[in-house]
């Protein structure tokens, strides 16, 4: 890492992305929204703060895992916190995020891409990236038929594998 890298990376992992002042702050809803216990709400948000340093520092695209997305999109919503406090404040640039366009070249391409990210986080940070957070590229992928329910009104029963 670079003298200046070093620096943006100490300024993202010290950004405050909860309002203090909040009774229900943004990782309150972040693991809420996902299930999460507190604790794994607050891994995913540094792993999500690990990927925006990659992106910030990297040539190439990247593509995080469904957990570090799940932060970003929920960040997204938190407009001042993402536009103004973190891009213009920190980053100094804006990073957009972009559906896929879908298809079988779509889903190659994404593939390579998680894969090349999971290899730079090694590379760029010298540990292996958590596998509960950045899981194989075949969960990564193979498990994203994903729908929003109100689990208030709804019981949610995992289906049980057939051999």
């Amino acid at each position: 890492m670079t003298p200046a890298q070093a620096l943006l990376w100490k300024e993202i992992k010290g950004f405050e992305i909860d309002d203090l002042d909040s009774s229900f702050t943004f990782t309150d809803r972040l693991a809420r929204e996902n299930g999460w216990t507190i604790e794994y709400a607050l891994r995913a948000i540094l792993e999500y703060k690990k990927f925006i340093f990659m992106i910030c520092i990297s040539r190439q695209s990247l593509t995080p895992s469904d957990e570090v997305d799940q932060v970003w999109h929920l960040h997204l919503l938190y407009t001042v916190s993402y536009w103004i406090e973190m891009c213009r404040d920190i980053l100094k640039k804006d990073i957009h995020h972009g559906p896929t366009k879908g298809g079988q070249n779509e889903k190659d391409k994404y593939r390579d891409l998680y894969q090349d990210t999971k290899d730079f986080y090694q590379l760029l940070f010298k540990e292996e990236p958590p596998e509960d957070i950045w899981p194989s590229s075949e969960i990564r992928f193979g498990q994203i038929r994903f729908t929003r329910i109100n689990r208030h009104r709804n019981w949610v029963v995992p289906k049980f594998k057939l051999n």
